[in-house]
């Protein structure tokens, strides 16, 4: 990790750069890929199964035998574990759902916003040497809650044609029962345009490896909505003199092992902490079956040595981090000026992985700094609010008169003469 101490704001923005991996050639890459599903549906799917996933497919549907046999098989604790989680993440979105609220802006003139589900969505499940059971969770739950009437769950199938079964057995715990054996670009194809086999959708949620989200990109200017700009994991932590080392190096490499790409951040007061930080992440990365990846990503990962705590909280709103564990005695004082995060962390003993799994809260989160400007999925990403208004003549001998002077100043009679005419009846009325 490379370590700054008291950077000049000016130098900030390089700071807060992620790490570049893309290829030149990814764009075109995509575009071919997209460009052959839409042409070519099923049968272009079959040869990137075989070419990308080495395994010769003939039907893409997972059949109820195989989720039965992958419900089975799965060892009983892991079970428990994920049904525990699946109960702290419904507990946590259910209480998100609002009611509705209807508001009298003048005499007789009613207006409110109804909650409607997005009726058909897709979700991408990474697989290979990282099957993500835990974001079938994550997005099928406040999906069933949304009450989304089509869920279409994508993920890619090993060299055998199975699905990974802790993935089928989440699957089946939240009700979704469309799942399709296709990874990659391919599979945002088949969500966005459709295939014989693979139902187009509305809005696509899940993350993925830098074709998978370059593929998002483009469907997403071609009209399919998406669930954010994601890239990468990161996390950012702030540690002071009372942050145990060995957590703090956990929580760093917790992260890093999820690709070369991602990025981790520690900053602090203190060069001390750094420096037992930096020893215990030397340590601890020996210990993990992933250390090779780990350590690709530490390579452009960084510390940063602050000497006052107003510049290392502007810092981090300007980094805004993914995920941000604060793991300072005043937690709570520096969370009341957190502005830009994804997901926050508050204390010693609550690493990021608590969130990533089990605590309730929903790990699809913005990165690369659109914290800035996006939240985390929750259950109105699932949702879309149309609003409603209704007036009565009364109501509308009131506002009639001051939208027939707006759309008059804009020039738009058409506007203004939609009111004069229904005043006009009224009038003759009385």
């Amino acid at each position: 990790m490379k370590q700054i101490v008291n950077p000049s704001k000016e130098s900030w923005p390089a700071l807060c750069q992620r790490p570049q991996l893309e290829l030149e050639f990814l764009d075109g890459a995509v575009k071919n890929i997209l460009n052959r599903v839409k042409k070519s549906g099923d049968a272009a799917l079959l040869e990137f199964a075989l070419q990308f996933d080495k395994v010769k497919l003939t039907d893409f549907k997972v059949t109820e035998s195989e989720i039965k046999s992958a419900v089975a098989q799965l060892d009983a604790p892991l079970k428990a574990a994920i049904q525990t989680a699946a109960s702290n993440i419904e507990k946590f979105h259910a209480a998100q759902k609002r009611e509705v609220i209807k508001i009298e802006t003048m005499p007789g003139v009613a207006c409110w916003r109804k909650s409607v589900a997005i009726q058909k969505v897709g979700i991408y499940i990474p697989g290979g040497s990282a099957p993500l059971f835990s974001t079938v969770l994550m997005l099928g739950i406040p999906a069933k809650l949304a009450g989304c009437t089509e869920v279409i769950l994508c993920t890619p199938p090993s060299s055998d044609g199975s699905v990974n079964p802790a993935i089928l057995f989440a699957a089946d715990l939240v009700g979704i029962k469309k799942i399709f054996k296709v990874g990659g670009a391919q599979a945002i194809a088949a969500l966005a345009y459709g295939t014989k086999s693979i139902p187009s959708v509305d809005k696509i949620f899940g993350p993925g490896n830098q074709y998978v989200t370059k593929a998002k990109q483009i469907v997403s200017q071609e009209g399919v909505a998406i669930d954010m700009p994601a890239g990468p994991s990161e996390v950012l932590i702030i540690a002071d003199d009372t942050a145990d080392a060995s957590f703090v190096a956990a929580d760093l490499l917790s992260q890093a092992e999820h690709g070369a790409d991602s990025q981790v951040v520690l900053v602090s007061l203190s060069e001390t902490v750094v420096t037992k930080a930096k020893t215990e992440v030397d340590r601890q990365v020996e210990l993990l079956p992933r250390k090779d990846t780990a350590k690709e990503a530490l390579k452009s990962s960084l510390s940063v040595v602050f000497n006052d705590e107003s510049k290392l909280i502007d810092f981090v709103n300007e980094y805004a981090p993914e995920h941000l564990i604060i793991n300072t005695q005043n937690s709570d004082a520096i969370a009341d000026q957190v502005m830009n995060a994804g997901s926050v962390f508050l204390g010693g003993y609550t690493p990021e992985s608590a969130g990533d799994y089990a605590s309730g809260t929903n790990h699809t989160l913005p990165t690369n700094g659109f914290a800035r400007a996006f939240s985390g999925v929750s259950l109105e990403s699932f949702m879309k609010h149309i609003t409603f208004q209704k007036i009565s003549e009364q109501g509308l001998k009131v506002l009639g008169p001051v939208v027939e002077k707006m759309a008059e100043a804009e020039q738009l009679i058409g506007h203004k003469n939609s009111i004069s005419i229904r005043l006009k009846k009224l009038n003759s009325k009385s």
